[in-house]
């Protein structure tokens, strides 16, 4: 896997899905299902793509039409409404849909696949699917030492004093928006639009584990060294919760998880024990993290 923020847009939020863009080019004499349109008044248009022999990609108009669109998915997989999936994985923008395949016994294997895609492509965009619904769900509370070196630039570019960034940043309500770049790794949303921040001119060869920090619209936490170019604002004490293999399910973030962050002391060691995630976080079949799951746009981790 590339790294993020080491040059260039790999695992940057952006409109398309690495994964199935690398499908849908490695497949060329795959059986090819026709892109949908769907929309309509008062909905955004949704549109369908083929991703390789097995998968299709559904792009959104923006984050929270793909987190509504996603939470859909997974509503109707559990009362039994959608084809056999192997995997969904939601993006910045998309959500990919792979192992797709058709029961019935009809014409070859390929064709089948091919058949149950291209009616499933229809069938995605002619949905109309609501904003996504906030569950009184309890946030996972993270703690943070807010002592990052770009806190003066961040307390800058929010013209605030730099002891107030820990106050705004904590009294954010976040939510994990979809996973990404490295194990355990969330992209968090809820910041309003004024207090966005650039990613960094010159993106550094090594972020710490634990490092929280700021690019675009998102916030996240690094689960383990990397290279990275996003703004650093704070770390966390104890990284280790955020990807623990010998766990079920290993990541502590899952898409749509509650988040806030808890400032503690430098001495203090964090606030208590982080809640473990909750296996029905992730359904059957779904992917806590992806390969790069978004790229073209100028926020990478």
């Amino acid at each position: 896997m590339s790294a993020p923020g080491a040059g260039g847009g790999d695992g940057a939020p952006g409109a398309h899905d690495a994964r199935g863009a690398r499908d849908a080019s490695s497949a060329p004499s795959a059986p090819s299902a026709p892109s949908a349109r769907g929309g309509g008044p008062g909905f955004a248009p949704v549109r369908v793509l083929p991703a390789g022999p097995h998968a299709l990609l559904v792009e959104l108009a923006d984050g929270e039409h793909a987190e509504a669109f996603h939470a859909e998915l997974l509503r109707r997989r559990e009362r039994g409404e959608l084809p056999a999936v192997r995997e969904i994985v939601p993006a910045a923008r998309t959500v990919l849909l792979d192992g797709i395949h058709d029961g019935t016994g009809e014409r070859t294997p390929g064709e089948r696949a091919s058949g149950a895609r291209e009616r499933f492509a229809r069938d995605l965009a002619s949905w109309r699917v609501a904003p996504p619904q906030r569950e009184g769900r309890e946030p996972v509370e993270i703690p943070v030492v807010y002592d990052g070196p770009d806190l003066d630039e961040v307390a800058a570019l929010w013209g605030v004093p730099a002891g107030e960034v820990a106050a705004l940043h904590s009294r954010t309500a976040f939510r994990v928006a979809f996973c990404g770049f490295a194990p355990g790794f969330g992209y968090l949303t809820g910041l309003p639009e004024r207090l966005h921040v650039p990613r960094r001119t010159t993106p550094r060869t090594r972020v710490p584990a634990g490092a929280v920090a700021l690019a675009g619209p998102y916030t996240g936490v690094y689960p383990r060294p990397s290279p990275g170019g996003w703004q650093i604002v704070g770390r966390m004490p104890d990284p280790g919760a955020l990807w623990d293999p010998a766990r079920e399910p290993a990541a502590l973030l899952a898409p749509g998880t509650p988040v806030r962050f808890v400032a503690v002391g430098a001495g203090n060691g964090g606030a208590g024990a982080l809640p473990a995630p909750r296996a029905g976080d992730f359904p059957a079949g779904d992917s806590p993290v992806g390969d790069s799951p978004v790229r073209d746009s100028p926020v990478g981790s």
